[in-house]
């Protein structure tokens, strides 16, 4: 019986410590699971601080939506005569920006349009703004360009979009350029620019004109009947239709003055000679 009752007890010894052993071992497996667990969960926050203030940033960016160029502008060739000249536009999330435009024209030159291509950026409508350009300024001027090589600079941020609308501040920088005439810095303009010296309707004239009092400008010049905007606010309608819910989302279209919304004088104009009144000293 005593010999019955060791080995009983033995066996009994036995199952516990393999018990024991699987629940070390057992053990053993969920700390190395908690720590992965830890350390998934701690790159999960650092990953979402990161992005969260790199959104922060760029907000931040856009909220300030003014670049200065200024530091990287060229010096003019001998005796040639440069003219700098804030642009208006709009970035690709329709924020109102400031580029800046240089015009630099050389005397006894070939004629030469030339384009500075050094930390700019240009686009296929600007480029052709600057021939109209260049053809109405001649007229205007009465300068013979073919004795002038003008060369053309625009300092802008990569995420502007669009160039068309500079065409009028192009042809005003041209001519002052030839003519040797200094701008007002605190006038601004925007809109395209027709062989006939005409200037043309543009789009986001409330976000430029910000962009223009955000450089203090005290004048901002747009194309006729453009001194008023249309802005459109977006808005959730519901209705019930018997147990069902259906909700749509609505576009509101609301008319806003420019000059009162912006907080800067708006003045229509018709053509470059009507504008160059309000430029030149």
């Amino acid at each position: 019986m005593k010999k019955k009752k060791r080995k009983i007890k033995r066996k009994v010894k036995k199952k516990r410590s393999k018990k024991s052993k699987e629940k070390g071992k057992k053990k053993l497996k969920v700390i190395p699971l908690i720590f992965v667990l830890v350390a998934i969960a701690a790159v999960t926050i650092v990953a979402f601080t990161f992005l969260h203030f790199q959104e922060i940033k760029q907000k931040s960016e856009y909220e300030t939506k003014i670049v200065s160029f200024e530091p990287y502008l060229k010096k003019p060739l001998g005796n040639s005569t440069q003219v700098t000249m804030y642009l208006p536009a709009v970035d690709s999330k329709g924020n109102g920006v400031i580029t800046t435009l240089v015009v630099e024209a050389i005397p006894n030159g070939n004629g030469r349009v030339l384009v500075d291509i050094d930390n700019i950026l240009f686009w296929a409508d600007t480029q052709h703004s600057i021939r109209i350009a260049r053809k109405v300024a001649a007229n205007i001027s009465h300068v013979n360009v073919s004795n002038y090589d003008i060369i053309y600079s625009i300092y802008a941020n990569a995420s502007v979009i669009g160039g068309e609308s500079a065409g009028a501040a192009i042809t005003i920088a041209t001519i002052a350029a030839l003519l040797n005439k200094t701008l007002r810095k605190d006038v601004l303009i925007t809109g395209t620019i027709n062989h006939d010296g005409t200037i043309g309707p543009v789009k986001a004239v409330l976000a430029k004109a910000k962009a223009a009092k955000s450089v203090n400008a005290t004048l901002f010049l747009v194309p006729l009947l453009q001194s008023y905007d249309v802005v459109y606010k977006t808005r959730r309608h519901c209705e019930r239709f018997g147990f069902t819910e259906i909700c749509t989302t609505e576009t509101i279209p609301k008319k806003i003055e420019v000059s009162e919304e912006a907080g800067i004088k708006v003045i229509e104009v018709s053509s470059v000679e009507e504008a160059m009144k309000y430029f030149f000293k």
